[in-house]
């Protein structure tokens, strides 16, 4: 087989680069003909990529990572777009790239290198027009579950076939029949995007994009998520290919944390840890301290400061937690409580001692969870946390609920004021210690065993003649295919020939 390249766009951000790099790891070691090109898509602080991938430079000779340059205002692309919301603008600074990939695939052409398929991420899908100009095929890379996968469908069926908004059901009752779920879903766990009059559109538009593509890669695996993908499979849209859990199980860890772990007994730490962007006023904290301490769990607790309103990124740690903690907290629980800062998340759930997980429910922490047998107490944020809670708890049945209608505001600017979104509410310490309650008492066992029988499946679904190895060949199959068929146009100015 001729040797080709795939090149991947993944979207912001380590999570949905750490997948899509596990993705590629795959594909390189199940084809020897396949090399991987990730084109990265800087922004303006700190998370992390620049220094994960150069610790991957060494180690995978058929992985490569590029930097795109920054584009000059001058060469935005989308640049009339409103700016409405920071979410609108992280798609604009996709967009504005466009030029940058189309010099990327342009030159790679020059040069005689095949290209089986452009991979996009699920927020990159402004570059599928670039792979068409050059006659490329592309793929996406879902780095969500096939549950949201089809509600997106679902919002963009609803408005482009009868003219309405997903977004009209804010604030209602409401339960919605939609194909990917086996239950109905109630309309107040619909992502904090689809609630919003703008936010809708890109939903809507991102759908539209996704059924334009030939073929979508679903980080999930079929014993999961059985009834949506099934869904998903019905010849209305392009194929798909769910391949994962696609995590990085070979995480840093922390000695502190893991020697704390080991003094603890089997299966008796409630874990807190609300993802990379998850953080809480102090009257939430204060809420939070009051329901570990009287519920008596031994607990480790991942505890993060916000930014200050106007700043972007991540939350950062406290230099001392005892700042935003009640008084002698700390002291009182320091028998049986760790709290700490950034979390090494894969190395905490893996540990024996771990019985329980408080979670955002960000998709790749439920992946975690499974992969480890961690039952899961779910309180939402932002995003698509909402309909992922409801997946697990209702769906799957294999996590409790603590708050599923909770919201705060937009990944990239919590504080966004914005009438059309649910306004942050406290959840109560009687809420918080029911929730933990249920997770690490009886009810906590019946789940818990669901979810060891879900780890054992997630083990076998990537092995030889597992469903999600199976999947994986067809779609190197497919890319194979294309290689060998397919020749990409040599330049922009050969595809503006065709278009003409």
């Amino acid at each position: 087989m001729e040797n080709a390249e795939v090149v991947f766009i993944p979207g912001h951000g380590m999570g949905h680069l750490v997948p899509a790099v596990e993705m590629g790891k795959l594909l390189t070691s199940r084809a020897e003909w396949i090399s991987v090109t990730f084109l990265i898509i800087g922004i303006p602080f700190e998370t992390g990529v620049d220094s994960y991938t150069q610790s991957l430079s060494h180690g995978a000779p058929r992985l490569h990572f590029l930097s795109l340059p920054q584009p000059p205002p001058q060469r935005r692309e989308n640049a009339a777009a409103s700016s409405v919301s920071q979410d609108a603008n992280a798609l604009d600074h996709i967009s504005a790239h466009k030029a940058a990939v189309r010099d990327v695939i342009s030159d790679f052409c020059r040069s005689g290198r095949v290209i089986a398929g452009v991979v996009v991420d699920m927020f990159s899908t402004s570059m599928i027009d670039v792979a068409d100009e050059f006659g490329v095929p592309s793929y996406v890379f879902y780095t969500s579950g096939a549950g949201f996968l089809g509600l997106k469908f679902y919002a963009q069926t609803l408005k482009d076939e009868h003219g309405r908004d997903i977004s009209e059901y804010q604030d209602s009752e409401a339960e919605l029949s939609v194909p990917s779920f086996a239950r109905p879903v109630p309309a107040k766990v619909l992502p904090t995007p689809m609630l919003d009059k703008y936010g809708v559109l890109m939903v809507q538009h991102s759908g539209r994009m996704i059924r334009r593509t030939k073929g979508i890669l679903i980080n999930t695996f079929l014993e999961l998520e059985t009834h949506a993908i099934a869904s998903l499979s019905d010849g209305n849209f392009p194929p798909v290919y769910p391949v994962g859990p696609l995590i990085n199980r070979r995480g840093g860890g922390d000695e502190e944390v893991k020697r704390w772990l080991d003094e603890q007994p089997l299966s008796s730490v409630v874990f807190l840890c609300f993802g990379s962007y998850g953080s809480f006023s102090a009257d939430q904290v204060k809420e939070i301290a009051a329901a570990l301490e009287r519920g008596g769990w031994r607990f480790l607790w991942s505890l993060r400061r916000p930014k200050v309103k106007g700043e972007f990124g991540a939350p950062g740690d406290y230099s001392d937690p005892k700042e935003i903690l009640p008084e002698t907290f700390l002291e009182r629980t320091e028998a049986r409580g760790k709290v700490i800062g950034w979390a090494p998340q894969m190395m905490v759930l893996s540990h024996p001692s771990i019985g329980g997980f408080v979670s955002h429910c960000g998709w790749n922490s439920i992946l975690e969870s499974v992969w480890c047998g961690v039952p899961v107490a779910t309180w939402p944020m932002y995003a698509e946390q909402q309909i992922n809670a409801f997946e697990l708890v209702v769906e799957l049945e294999m996590g409790v609920d603590i708050k599923t209608e909770y919201r705060s505001g937009t990944l990239m600017s919590p504080e966004k004021e914005d009438k059309n979104i649910q306004r942050p509410i406290i959840v109560s310490a009687d809420e918080i210690e029911c929730g933990i309650r249920k997770l690490m008492a009886d009810h906590g066992r019946i789940i818990r065993k669901k979810m060891k029988d879900m780890k054992e499946k997630s083990r076998l679904a990537l092995l030889e003649g597992g469903s999600s190895y199976n999947f994986l060949g067809h779609f190197i199959n497919d890319l194979a295919h294309q290689a060998k068929y397919s020749r990409p146009r040599s330049s922009l100015q050969d595809s503006e020939k065709v278009k003409s």
